[in-house]
This record gives structure tokens, sequence and C-alpha cells, in this order.
């Protein structure tokens, strides 16, 4: 027997974390196992495919990676697809409970599934109908606001360039990871060498482009870095966005390993310099804010 909470928990922010915080004490207070049953793929690259606006806060592998991390005892993914989606919210509760075992029902204060698109009341009343208990978790609200967090506004803070605002909202700063590929190579002939790299998942959210102070993980080690996001203007750049990193006290070739870089603050926007003598200069003077 279980109880389940359900949702595709993109970003797994502070809202989402007192859903799995409440379906735990709820588990432990039932003596059964507490169980997520999310989703694979997003439902909104299912149903509407030729929306290219979709972006995510976290891959798959990350994101089912930090749910198992918070202490739930099984974590279940579905595929999403368009059969998936024509069930009602009585079918889908249903499924839970013959598939999963669902004895009760944990829901977001904005939880909507089904069909028809039921909100967090209805699927109460329904699952309380087929002799399941629900519990309806109120949302938490963003600093200083009255306004719930959700993936939506920590979205738009990333996309704003705010990162000290979006780690706030996710109750940890925004990562990305990936592959360390090979650039250009100019950064290690001017003093500052950087990490490429090659993100996994072609939706996830690539923040506003500029310069950050970031957080390295290389080989399972945490460094300082300065990551710019953008174009290389300076250098004739092909307008294809990356995401490279100079990484503090480092001086490894890591071609091929797979890094994590977290953003904690942006200091500027990425600009064109008249020559690599002045993008030199910048650098060396962010190095100096960033490490202070």
């Amino acid at each position: 027997m279980a109880v389940i909470a359900t949702g595709f928990f993109d970003g797994v922010h502070q809202g989402h974390r007192l859903v799995i915080d409440t379906l735990l004490s709820e588990a432990r207070a039932k003596g059964e196992q507490s169980v997520v049953v999310t989703f694979w793929p997003h439902p909104r690259a299912v149903l509407h495919k030729d929306d290219s606006s979709l972006r995510l806060l976290m891959s798959r592998a990350s994101r089912e990676a930090m749910i198992l991390s918070l202490g739930v005892d099984r974590l279940e993914t579905i595929e999403f697809s368009p059969e998936f989606a024509s069930l009602s919210a009585l079918d889908y509760i249903r499924m839970l409970r013959e598939g999963y075992g669902c004895t009760a029902l944990v829901l977001g204060y904005d939880t909507r599934f089904g069909s028809e698109q039921a909100g967090p009341q209805t699927i109460a009343d329904l699952a309380r109908g087929e002799g399941m208990d629900a519990v309806i978790v109120p949302p938490v609200n963003a600093p200083d606001s009255d306004m719930p967090i959700s993936s939506t506004l920590i979205r738009t803070a990333l996309e704003e360039g705010d990162a000290q605002l979006a780690a706030e909202l996710l109750g940890r700063p925004y990562e990305i990871d990936g592959v360390v590929v090979t650039g250009n190579r100019l950064g290690r002939t001017i003093g500052f060498p950087t990490a490429n790299m090659a993100i996994d998942e072609p939706l996830l959210l690539i923040p506003c482009g500029g310069v950050y102070r970031s957080s390295v993980v290389v080989k399972g080690v945490a460094y300082d870095g300065m990551t710019n996001i953008g174009t290389r203007p300076t250098v004739g750049g092909s307008g294809t966005l990356t995401v490279e990193t100079h990484i503090f006290d480092f001086d490894e070739m890591i071609y091929g390993e797979r890094i994590s870089v977290s953003f904690l603050e942006r200091i500027r926007d990425e600009r064109r310099f008249p020559s690599l003598d002045a993008l030199r200069a910048q650098l060396r003077a962010d190095a100096e804010l960033i490490r202070g």
C-alpha cells in the first residue's frame, strides 16, 4: 500500500518540497510506502508539439535523482503520451490505486490532471469517492510576496538573469550539467581557459546571457568559477549560444568529463570588446570582483 504524490515537479522547488515532505509524513503516519508518480516527457511537449517556447528547469535524470534524494521510498515515471492524456481524472485515480496500491493522494494546491484538467478539490472528492484519503498542500509564497512559488516564476527569474531570486525560489542555486567539449581554446591564450559544456537536455533552460559567479563540480569536487553565457562577440562568434566556465585554481584537461555548474549571481552583460587585450582586462576585473 502507498501514499502517492503525482505531478511533473519541474525544478523540484520549495513548493514541490512541501508536497514531498507532506507525502513522507502522511506515509509514515499510515505505515505505508511514500511514492512519487511523475511523467516524461513534459505534457506540453506531447500535446503542443508546435510550441517551441517550452523550457525545463531540470533534465529527467537530475529531476528523478533529486526527488529520490528527498527520501521517498519509490519513484515511478509514466510515459506521457496522447493515450495517457486521454484518461479522465477518475481513470487516473483508479490507475494509481490498482497499479501502485494508492490509499491516499497528496496534492499540490495547483495540481491538475486528467483529460478534463480537474483541479485539486475535484480530484480530492473523486479520490475520497474511491475510498482514498486526500490531502491538499497549501502554496509556498515567494520571499516578500503573496505570489506562490512556481516553475514559471523561476523560469522568468532565470530569463531575466536574476540567479539569486531563482535560488531562493528553488531552495538552491540553479544548476545545469553536461560534458566538457573542445572549444576554440582562445581562453587559454589570454590566461582564462574555459570548460565549454555540451548540454544533454535540448529543452533545458539556459539563463539570460552574461557573466556569472558560479560554482563548478568536477569529479565530485566543488570549485569557484566564472561562467559566460553568450555568443562570444569579441572573437567573431558564430551566433551559437555557448556556456563556458573558467574554473579558479584548476588546471586539468577535462575534455569528456561531466561537470555541473551552479549560477550564483549575474555580474554583467556579455558585450563585444575592441580587442583581446580589452577582453583580458575585463576578465581580470570580473575575476577580482567574483573572488572578492
